[in-house]
């Protein structure tokens, strides 16, 4: 504590950070008027989740923001950084479920009326918090002009930008593959994907060839997609399956028949380098089935368990389904063997559930008109990556784009 005379011999924030920051506030530096007279600066902030508190990350991110609102400042600009929270429907609808569990209550006894103003009380705690939290950081942005993406308004502001890129043609409805969360019952974009590496298994299973003697084996991480398949797939060049491109195989576990196609997708040097193709339930599978016509056949519920293409697995969980086929192939001498495989699993950042990847009809963005002059803005220099070598990863992401998914089912 210092007095009229002395200064205190340890610096204590607490002693006068908060009394400046609310004089700050109350002359109003923060909060601009319109001058025509000068050159506007914004920065919208990136609204944090209302999921929890802020960490280290925002606190990083909010302090190269405030840098350059007060650069701007000070070099006369009307500069405005305007603040807010995002409400983050899902995934804070999951963590007031688990508050409400630790009371013992479950969303489905108390009703939706109750749920709702279980998840207000939530949003005005969580908001309050993480505004305290930015103003302990003394951040610059006008307060007075504060916003959540609930307020009134801001919803026709979604409502006409969705229906200017419809007209467009930048938004489509269409059936693609999506990543799927079978406990939020939602779809989700790529970016709402974490990837954790897990060590699972590769199965390695026998597809016989009709009218022979011969088969083939798929090596697969997910055994219970195999009712969806539509064909086997094998490298144009692989010497060893060429005389069987054209042919059938039987699809094991069922009297499906399907073909043996040549594509040059498949890695001759992966596995056997022959793979099941299951166009409704991968990616890249999907794709190869667009290039052949091949059946897109879906096997999973939205619950992630097992539908009637199934047969006798129907209803089963999705894991349960899994270790039931593999005994059978087990028993019917199909399965050739099973090896360790580490490999990438992705995860719902919301719950943490094993994202399954699906056929399904969902609103998407149309990614490659959009990246086209974002890559270019970096390419003639108009936009710098600092350090330069970033801009490689930049490049990588923006080429290499696949349309979004914006639709959720709330």
């Amino acid at each position: 504590m210092e007095d009229g005379k002395n200064l205190a011999k340890t610096y204590d924030p607490k002693e006068f950070e908060g009394r400046l920051y609310e004089t700050w506030l109350k002359k109003g530096y923060f909060s601009p008027e319109i001058d025509n007279n000068k050159k506007p600066y914004t920065i919208m902030m990136p609204p944090p989740n209302i999921t929890g508190q802020l960490h280290l990350g925002h606190a990083l991110n909010g302090t190269v923001q405030d840098v350059l609102i007060r650069w701007k400042r000070m070099q006369g600009y009307c500069a405005l950084w305007l603040p807010g929270e995002d409400h983050a429907s899902i995934a804070t609808e999951v963590k007031v479920e688990e508050e409400l569990k630790k009371k013992g209550i479950l969303k489905k006894e108390i009703g939706r009326e109750a749920f709702l103003k279980e998840v207000w009380n939530w949003a005005h705690k969580y908001r309050d918090r993480i505004r305290k939290q930015f103003m302990k950081l003394g951040v610059s942005c006008d307060w007075n002009r504060e916003r959540f993406t609930m307020d009134e308004g801001l919803d026709d502001a979604v409502r006409n930008v969705f229906v200017e890129l419809y007209k467009k043609g930048l938004i489509y409805q269409g059936y693609r593959i999506i990543n799927w969360c079978p406990r939020c019952r939602t779809a989700l974009s790529d970016a709402e994907v974490e990837y954790d590496e897990e060590e699972g298994h590769l199965w390695h299973i026998k597809y016989p060839i009709k009218g022979s003697s011969e088969y083939v084996v798929v090596a697969t991480t997910r055994p219970e997609t195999m009712f969806g398949d539509t064909a086997v797939a094998v490298h144009p060049d692989d010497e060893r399956y060429k005389h069987l491109v054209g042919k059938t195989a039987i699809l094991p576990l069922t009297d499906r028949e399907i073909p043996i196609i040549a594509d040059s997708y498949v890695d001759m040097e992966f596995g056997t380098g022959c793979v099941k193709i299951t166009p409704a339930h991968d990616p890249n599978d999907f794709e190869v089935g667009l290039r052949h016509n091949l059946e897109q056949i879906r096997v999973i519920n939205d619950d992630g368990t097992m539908n009637e293409q199934a047969g006798k697995y129907s209803g089963m969980d999705r894991y349960d389904a899994r270790r039931a086929a593999v005994e059978e192939l087990k028993s019917l001498g199909l399965l050739e063997r099973i090896e360790k495989h580490v490999h990438n699993v992705g995860k719902c950042y919301r719950c943490g559930t094993t994202v399954e990847p699906i056929l399904s009809k969902q609103w998407f963005v149309k990614m490659k008109p959009l990246a086209e002059p974002a890559i270019k803005a970096v390419k003639e220099g108009d936009t710098q990556f600092v350090p330069e070598r970033f801009s490689k990863i930049y490049f990588n992401w923006m080429e290499n784009i696949q349309d979004w998914c914006i639709s959720r089912q709330l």
